[in-house]
């Protein structure tokens, strides 16, 4: 037990723990965002093959972490850094496209999903109605937009690039009110660096739903 919290009354002490959580979380959160931008200025000019292999070794990491979270919490931060940085370097080639082709897209879509994460985050902690039947009905609704994803590969659908950000948007907007509340209803501060991973993702899957919508705004 941490002697931090030994004789403390136990609401104080987990309330404690659950700033102490946010904070750790949220620092993590930042780290592995300065990560990826490292990992996407590295890989600006790599081909696109090496950006591939990127992804598949920031998957890695991440199923890593889940084995790692309970034997060792340096392993895990170290792993959720080369998470940061490999998935940047995944992304780069997305990046470098949009930079040149539309850069205000960028800057619109930074600005939108700075937004959007505050408001829903924020709704997210505050609520005290328990989210978990959300997280799974908005797993489901991840699993059949992956599947109208492919579709739109070899089906043209009038605004089905639209239909498709709007939809990954609402979804997110659901996975970050569920982690945001496990932020206030969790006491493990070793769980920092999993839900760190999972809001980074929340994030960066907003962002670049935001970017596809500004692209085609733009035209």
């Amino acid at each position: 037990m941490d002697d931090t919290y030994a004789y403390r009354p136990a609401g104080l002490a987990a309330r404690d723990r659950t700033n102490t959580l946010f904070a750790q979380t949220m620092g993590y959160v930042a780290v592995t965002t300065g990560l990826f931008a490292l990992g996407a200025y590295l890989g600006r000019n790599l081909p696109g093959g090496v950006a591939f292999i990127a992804y598949l070794a920031a998957f890695a990491t991440l199923i890593a972490m889940q084995f790692s979270v309970r034997r060792s919490r340096q392993t895990t931060v170290g792993l959720l850094a080369a998470f940061g940085l490999l998935i940047g370097v995944a992304t780069a080639p997305t990046l470098v496209y949009y930079a040149g082709t539309d850069p205000q897209a960028l800057w619109q879509a930074g600005t939108a999903t700075a937004l959007f994460v505050a408001a829903f985050g924020a709704a997210g902690y505050a609520t005290r109605r328990d989210l978990t039947a959300l997280a799974r009905i908005c797993f489901c609704a991840l699993v059949a937009l992956l599947v109208l994803g492919i579709v739109l590969i070899f089906v043209s659908i009038p605004y089905g690039s639209l239909i498709y950000s709007v939809l990954g948007l609402v979804i997110f907007a659901g996975f970050i009110m569920f982690d945001f509340q496990r932020l206030r209803r969790s006491t493990d501060v070793d769980a920092a660096p999993l839900l760190a991973a999972s809001i980074f993702l929340d994030i960066l899957n907003v962002f670049l739903f935001f970017l596809r919508i500004f692209r085609g705004g733009n035209r």
